[in-house]
């Protein structure tokens, strides 16, 4: 049987939800590697809408749920109706929407709370002791939850000075890494890799995205 992988999206574009490169080489490196994504996504409003063409804040409100569906081709499911019973791993891209709308991290960084519904499925899948790969911001996500679950984890945002501070604020050990490395904590079984938290280009994102799809799938 194929192990099933649970991504969770954050909306549909990266200002202001999952970044769309990043997802599609996550879920066609799962895809390659024989095993079956599970898009997921919360119910809720965005934290705001962005245009990508000018970078502006554009009229609203958006659904993350019903935007993500657009990345997943409408097989999504809403987070609350899976349980990590269901998954083998779990794997989070980036964008802002991982800041924005799975957590607030964009505006209050260190201080920053993750939704509930996020909060409560990433708890479940580290208390089941199953592999979580998280990308580009991510790990910010990632660092609060297993901070509030008393856990110091090893991960990766690149080499940005400021987020790395705020993520070793948050209780995590940061190690830099370039776009086509992977930072792995062995004992929690967290993969890490920095994506389009370096200024590059797509080929270069998914020599990363496509480790941290393969060490995931090893960990499961």
């Amino acid at each position: 049987m194929a192990k099933k992988i649970g991504v969770l999206l954050s909306g549909c574009g990266y200002l202001d939800g999952a970044e769309i490169q990043e997802s599609v080489v996550t879920l066609l490196a799962i895809d390659r590697a024989g095993a079956e994504a599970v898009c997921m996504a919360p119910d809720i409003e965005q934290m705001h809408v962005v245009n990508h063409i000018t970078g502006e804040e554009m009229a609203g409100p958006r659904n993350v749920l019903i935007e993500a569906a657009r990345i997943a081709r409408g097989d999504i499911q809403e987070i609350n109706q899976v349980s990590a019973a269901d998954l083998d791993a779990l794997i989070l891209p980036g964008g802002y929407g991982a800041a924005k709308n799975l957590s607030d991290f964009a505006v209050k960084g260190a201080d920053s709370e993750v939704q509930p519904d996020v909060a409560a499925f990433i708890t479940e899948m580290l208390k089941a002791g199953k592999p979580i790969g998280v990308i580009c911001i991510a790990p910010a996500v990632m660092a609060k939850v297993a901070q509030a679950s008393g856990q110091k984890i090893k991960l990766t945002i690149g080499n940005d000075a400021d987020t790395a501070s705020a993520l070793e604020l948050m209780g995590a050990e940061h190690a830099e890494a370039r776009v086509d490395e992977i930072v792995i904590d062995e004992a929690h079984k967290i993969v890490s890799t920095p994506a389009y938290m370096c200024q590059t280009k797509i080929s270069e994102i998914a020599k990363g995205i496509e480790k941290l799809v393969e060490t995931v799938l090893s960990m499961v």
